[in-house]
C-alpha cells in the first residue's frame, strides 16, 4: 500500500467537503435571529447616544432605520433610498420629496437620519450622497439668493473630490425637476429659517455632547449606526454589520415594532423555539390591527381622494369604494354595487402589471359616478381607495385618477384632463409625495399607470 501524500492527509475531496460544510453552518449560526437582534440592540444603543449628544429628534431612513429606534423615541420617517445616490446614477427623486422633514427641522433646529450600511461599508450611499444632493437642492428652491447654501456637502472620507464634482454638475437640472412639479412650496418655506447642510456621525466619530445653534444652516446629522466590519461576521463575536437590512431572507414576518414591544421575549427565548414564537407575535399584531394605523388618508390638495389599506376600510354610503385585492378575481365579480368594486388584482408585482388592464374598468366606475361626485364638490363624499398596504397598489389608482379628475387646484372635475404627460404626471406624484411621504408604489405600479395615461386616447 502506497503511503499517504499530503494531498491525502488534507486536502482529500472529503475533507474539503467536511470543512467546507463546517464553515457553511458556522457561518448560519452566526447570522441567527437572535445575533441579527442583538446586533440591532447595540446599534440602537448608538443611536440612543447620538440623540443624547446632539438633542435633536431621531428619524429613521425607511425601510431599515425603524428597527434602530425605539417607538417612543422615534420623531418620524424619511424615505432617501441609496439607489439614488449610486455612483453614476445620482438622483433627485420626484417619488421621494421628503418635505414633510422640513417641519421636524424647523421645529428642532435640525434632525437626526439614522441608518445602517452592510458589511465593509463606512456609511450608505443615502446618508453619503442622496441627503447632501436633497439638501442643496431644498436650499437653492428656497434660498434662491443664498448662493453659499448651493454648495454640495459630503464627507471627505467617503464621496471623492471628483465624484463630487460629477454631482455637483447636475444640481441645476435637479432643481428645475423640484420646480417643474405641481407643489406649493411657500407653505414649507415657512418652516425653515435657515439653509439645511449635512453633518455626519458614525461609530468611528469622536462624539463631544453639543446642543449648538448654527447661526448660518439647520444640520441634518446624517447616523450610521453600524459599526464598520472589515472581516467576516465570525471574527466580531455575533455582531452582525446591517443587521436591519434584508429583513425579507431572515425576520420572518417580525417588524421593528413588534420587535421593540416584545424584545425581552424574544432575547430569553432559545434559538429552537424562537421561530414559533415570532409567528406568534405576527399573528397577533395581525389580529390587533394594521401597524400605523389604518384611518383614510386625504390626497392634498383635493378634499375627495383617500387611501387607506383593505383591512382598515370603513365605507359609508356616499363614498365611492375602490379595493384592490392581493388575489385574482375574474372581472365579472369586480363591480359588487353601485358604489364599491372589490379588484383581485393579485399580490405584489403580478398585481402590478394587472393593474394596467384594470385602470380602464376603474376610469369607467368613476365617470359613471362623476356628476354625482361633481354635484357635491362642497360636502363630504369621497373616493376611497384600499390596498393591502395602502403604500402601493392604491397609491397608483389615486395617481391615475389625480391626473384624469382634478383640476390643478385638486378640485373634482366630471370631464378629464384633455392633456397629460410625463411632466404632468410627475406633478401629480408631488401631490402624493407631499400628503403621504410613506407611500411607495414600485416601479411597476408607476409603469402600468404611466402606460395607460400616455397610450389613453386623447
Amino acid at each position: 500500500m502506497p503511503a499517504p501524500t499530503a494531498e491525502d492527509l488534507i486536502f482529500s475531496d472529503q475533507a474539503n467537503h467536511n470543512f467546507s460544510k463546517t464553515l457553511g453552518e458556522l457561518k448560519r449560526s452566526t447570522l441567527s435571529i437572535h445575533n441579527r437582534l442583538r446586533s440591532i440592540e447595540e446599534d440602537a444603543a448608538f443611536a440612543k447616544k447620538i440623540q443624547a449628544a446632539y438633542g435633536r429628534p431621531l428619524i429613521a431612513n425607511e425601510r431599515c432605520g425603524s428597527w434602530y429606534i425605539d417607538p417612543e423615541k422615534k420623531g418620524g420617517s424619511a424615505y432617501f433610498k441609496s439607489t439614488d445616490g449610486h455612483t453614476g446614477v445620482w438622483k433627485f427623486s420626484s417619488r421621494r420629496l421628503n418635505l414633510h422633514l422640513l417641519e421636524v427641522i424647523g421645529k428642532n433646529d435640525g434632525c437626526i437620519i439614522i441608518d445602517s450600511t452592510r458589511r465593509g461599508k463606512r456609511m450608505p450611499d443615502a446618508l453619503s450622497k442622496t441627503i447632501p444632493i436633497w439638501c442643496s437642492v431644498i436650499n437653492r428652491v428656497l434660498f434662491p439668493a443664498d448662493s453659499r447654501s448651493h454648495a454640495l456637502y459630503t464627507p471627505p472620507q467617503v464621496v471623492s473630490n471628483t465624484e463630487n464634482a460629477q454631482i455637483f454638475a447636475l444640481l441645476p437640472y435637479f432643481e428645475r425637476s423640484l420646480n417643474a412639479l405641481d407643489v406649493s412650496l411657500e407653505t414649507y418655506k415657512s418652516h425653515i429659517s435657515k439653509p439645511l447642510r449635512p453633518i455626519w456621525v458614525t461609530p468611528e466619530s469622536n462624539i463631544v455632547s453639543t446642543s449648538s445653534v448654527f447661526e448660518n444652516f439647520h444640520p441634518v446629522i446624517c447616523c450610521t449606526v453600524s459599526r464598520k466590519v472589515t472581516g467576516g461576521e465570525l471574527s466580531e463575536g455575533g455582531y452582525i454589520q446591517g443587521a436591519g437590512d434584508d429583513t425579507e431572507n431572515w425576520a420572518h414576518g417580525l417588524t421593528p415594532s413588534i420587535f421593540w414591544t416584545n424584545r425581552n421575549a424574544l432575547f430569553s427565548t432559545p434559538d429552537f423555539d424562537l421561530l414559533e414564537l415570532i409567528a406568534a407575535l405576527v399573528e397577533q399584531a395581525a389580529i390587533s390591527g394594521p401597524v400605523g394605523g389604518g384611518s383614510a388618508r386625504c390626497v392634498e390638495p383635493t378634499a375627495k381622494l383617500f387611501v387607506t389599506q383593505i383591512s382598515a376600510i370603513t365605507t359609508e354610503d356616499r363614498d365611492l369604494t375602490i379595493l384592490l385585492r392581493p388575489t385574482v378575481t375574474k372581472e365579472e365579480t369586480w363591480t359588487t354595487s353601485a358604489t364599491r368594486l372589490d379588484i383581485g388584482l393579485g399580490p405584489h408585482k403580478v398585481g402590478s402589471r394587472n393593474l394596467r388592464a384594470a385602470l380602464p374598468f376603474i376610469v369607467a366606475f368613476v365617470e359613471r359616478n362623476a356628476s354625482r361626485l361633481e354635484e357635491q364638490n362642497d360636502v363630504a363624499s369621497r373616493i376611497v381607495i384600499a390596498c393591502e398596504s395602502g403604500k402601493d397598489l392604491a397609491i397608483g389608482v389615486a395617481l391615475a385618477l389625480l391626473c384624469l379628475f382634478f383640476d390643478s387646484g385638486g378640485k373634482f372635475q366630471e370631464k378629464t384632463n384633455p392633456t397629460i404627460d410625463k411632466s404632468f404626471i410627475r406633478g401629480r406624484l408631488g401631490w402624493i409625495s407631499t400628503s403621504m411621504p410613506d407611500a411607495n408604489p414600485n416601479r411597476a405600479t408607476l409603469q402600468s399607470v404611466n402606460s395607460f395615461l400616455m397610450e389613453r386616447p386623447k
